[in-house]
């Protein structure tokens, strides 16, 4: 089994895998006040060194908008195994929609550990695809 190395940074509570769901909870690592409309970094308390051709996925739990009125700016963040450094701490950038309070240990986000392997591929410049269009990005209507 691989191992994810995981450095606390700060007093936060230990992460840890659950039974169930296979996603690993993140805690915010400061108290804060946040104020609507404002651009935030919340530090998560965490350093790791994710297994060599891994990359972490960092998003929202579901209820962080309805508990903190928080938006994860980026939608998704992409932690890879580079980002490896003792003080490499992850964060959450989020947004605030209100005013709201966040306190250390609240859990805010989540991530999961996917396999990437890009040595296997090159870039090749064509002048076509040889495929048909499908119309264009977002292309295949609402409902």
């Amino acid at each position: 089994m691989e191992k994810i190395k995981v450095k606390y940074i700060g007093n936060i509570e230990p992460i840890e895998k659950t039974a169930k769901g296979d996603w690993i909870d993140l805690r915010s690592a400061a108290n804060m006040d946040l104020k609507k409309g404002e651009y935030y970094m919340i530090p998560l308390g965490v350093a790791m060194k994710l297994p060599e051709g891994t990359t972490a996925l960092v998003v929202p739990r579901s209820s962080t908008f309805k508990n903190w009125g928080l938006l994860m700016t980026n939608s998704v963040g992409i932690i890879d195994s580079s980002y490896c450094g003792d003080s490499d701490q992850w964060q959450f950038p989020c947004l605030a929609t209100r005013d709201t309070k966040m306190h250390r240990g609240d859990r805010i986000c989540q991530f999961a550990v996917m396999r990437f392997n890009m040595a296997g591929y090159e870039i090749e410049t064509v002048k076509s695809l040889g495929n048909s269009d499908r119309g264009g990005f977002g292309s295949t209507g609402v409902g």
